[in-house]
């Protein structure tokens, strides 16, 4: 944790910001200069400069000899407790997913289950809550196959289509899928037919609307990374690299002006239905 992943969130920098300037009112408060602490610490005269402007994440035997050195001890399970939210905000896939997908899959759950309106937003695959276990395991397999990481596909599709229950259990969903997420060949046609099928029948569930951008459209909004938006509590965005999650206000609702804008060139009911049986038909 002595360098920070360099973010491409702005909620992640103005977090490491925040948790250093606690750490520089605490110096503060204690009479000390960030030289005496670092000597104190017996650390380079630069490191307490370096942990207070943010530049550099703090241990948590930073934290706590930090704390202790300035005579407040009983604040660092706090501060420990933040610094771990800032180091989530920006994850690296490598870092997630060691121990296979499962445990990816499962860790979503407790935001899944008090989330009650969700805005999801794809340009590429079928999102995992509208997945068939054919479809999720071809794509965890290509996933896992790519990232060389412990194959475990049967657990993480059992997790995922067990956490498709949320649909059922009094929350909203609004889904807005580009026309290429129709048409994306991740596994066989067999799997492929399958799983458009089942976004028709997805689209006449009673907590679920999916929009579909068509390819045709006039855009208004040019495609974007895929982003799934959690009330207003926070967006998650997946990179090639890494798993962001944002909850800066200003930038949720950035999100959520993407969104709306997306949604006025999506198509829905009978024109929605209409492009997924074109995207069945094509696979004849």
């Amino acid at each position: 944790m002595d360098h920070p992943q360099q973010s491409p969130s702005s909620s992640a920098r103005q977090a490491r910001f925040d948790l250093g300037k606690r750490l520089k009112d605490i110096r503060k408060g204690a009479g000390l200069t960030a030289r005496e602490l670092a000597s104190l610490a017996g650390w380079h005269e630069s490191k307490a400069s370096r942990l207070q402007s943010g530049r550099t994440s703090p241990t948590e035997s930073d934290i706590r000899l930090w704390t202790v050195l300035c005579g407040v001890p009983e604040q660092a399970d706090d501060l420990i407790a933040t610094a771990h939210s800032v180091e989530g905000m920006y994850v690296e896939w490598r870092r997630r997913t060691r121990a296979g997908l499962r445990h990816v899959q499962q860790a979503a759950v407790p935001l899944y289950q008090r989330t009650r309106h969700f805005r999801i937003y794809e340009p590429g695959v079928c999102p995992g809550l509208l997945q068939t276990p054919a479809y999720a395991s071809a794509l965890m397999g290509a996933i896992i196959a790519f990232q060389h990481i412990p194959d475990d596909t049967d657990a993480a599709v059992a997790a995922r289509i067990e956490r498709q229950q949320v649909l059922h259990q009094g929350g909203t969903f609004a889904f807005l899928l580009e026309e290429s997420v129709l048409r994306a060949r991740v596994a066989d046609d067999e799997t492929m037919a399958g799983q458009l099928g089942y976004l028709l029948h997805a689209t006449t569930l009673p907590s679920v609307s999916i929009g579909i951008v068509p390819t045709s459209a006039h855009r208004a909004m040019w495609p974007v990374e895929g982003f799934w938006i959690f009330d207003e509590e926070r967006v998650l965005v997946e990179l090639v690299t890494a798993e962001v999650t944002v909850t800066q206000p200003r930038e949720i609702e950035l999100y959520a002006r993407t969104f709306t804008t997306l949604a006025t060139i999506a198509v829905y009911g009978a024109k929605a239905r209409a492009l997924i049986t074109g995207a069945i038909d094509a696979l004849r």
